[in-house]
């Protein structure tokens, strides 16, 4: 009697045990899956923009959109380029979180997964959930990378430019509308979106057709944030981050038709973002956040684990 009292007791004592961890298992899953709200990221690049023709203009006048959107995002007002100040280069650093020398042209893949190959890894979604869509065909190689266990593997859809390998560059205008048919049909949780037309004004040396598609591609991030909130997969549960590859040079290294080197019109990027997870009307100029980070802080608000990234995520935005 004594035996069969001493077993019940402590088989009693193990199934609380057994309980109590399986309770703490699941509430912590559940706390890591409420922690935030974010179940969509599109990270919007405006390719080569001038800080000091965007936000730190004298009245900020080529930028009304995101100044009124301010106040439902925030703005990191230090934020750099540390890598290579190119076009592949600096959108490789965003989506994997590593500065790479990688060639400007599109004939090179960057070394390592991007966010996009990783989170299709992770979640086992469709190729559809996750894009790169570009005005710019040479972008097409974030859709890959060169490491060997990820080359030709969980790879991104991919609407870039047209074919030519660097010579098929389209209208902004284009891209727009194709991003708004991706996300209509398709509904993915991962975007990246590339805006030319500031690059290819500076680039010709046309300062009014540079200060102009610094205005166009101001509405056209209200565009895409309106539409965001338009569509029921993506509304109140989506992030968007507005970001630079490079800047251009500074008056005493050249002027705005070039970049490419370090100076501080060329590493002086954007970083600004709205969501549900985000802190609204907000300026930040402390924790020295770069380039790289964008990608942990993707993988963060998606909630899954980055490979290989250096960067750090940008808690400082964060509610």
């Amino acid at each position: 009697m004594y035996k069969a009292m001493k077993k019940i007791f402590l088989y009693s004592i193990l199934s609380f045990f057994s309980l109590s961890c399986s309770n703490n298992d699941t509430d912590a899953q559940t706390k890591t899956e409420e922690k935030y709200q974010t179940k969509n990221v599109v990270l919007l690049v405006v390719d080569g923009p001038r800080i000091s023709e965007t936000w730190e203009a004298a009245n900020k006048e080529n930028i009304p959109n995101r100044i009124n959107l301010l106040s439902q995002g925030v703005f990191i007002n230090n934020f750099k380029n540390n890598g290579t100040t190119n076009t592949n280069p600096g959108h490789s650093a965003m989506c994997s979180g590593i500065y790479e020398n990688i060639k400007n042209n599109g004939t090179e893949l960057p070394g390592y997964p991007s966010v996009m190959q990783q989170w299709l890894k992770f979640t086992g979604a469709d190729k559809t959930k996750a894009w790169v869509i570009a005005s710019k065909d040479k972008l097409e190689v974030l859709n890959d990378c060169k490491l060997t266990d990820w080359k030709g593997k969980f790879q991104p859809s991919v609407d870039c430019g047209v074919s030519g390998n660097g010579s098929g560059y389209r209208e902004d205008a284009v891209t727009m509308t194709n991003t708004k048919e991706v996300m209509k049909k398709y509904s993915p949780n991962l975007i990246v979106i590339n805006l030319k037309d500031v690059d290819s004004n500076g680039h010709a040396n046309n300062w009014d057709g540079y200060i102009k598609a610094i205005k166009t591609t101001d509405a056209s991030i209200k565009e895409i944030w309106d539409y965001i909130q338009s569509l029921p997969a993506y509304k109140d549960k989506t992030t968007l981050i507005v970001s630079n590859d490079h800047g251009r040079h500074i008056d005493a290294n050249g002027g705005f038709a070039e970049h490419g080197d370090d100076c501080e019109g060329c590493r002086h990027i954007e970083f600004f973002a709205m969501g549900p997870d985000f802190k609204k009307n907000t300026t930040i100029s402390t924790g020295n956040y770069e380039q790289i980070d964008i990608a942990s802080t993707i993988a963060e608000l998606l909630r899954f684990p980055l490979q290989y990234a250096k960067g750090k995520v940008i808690k400082d935005a964060f509610k």
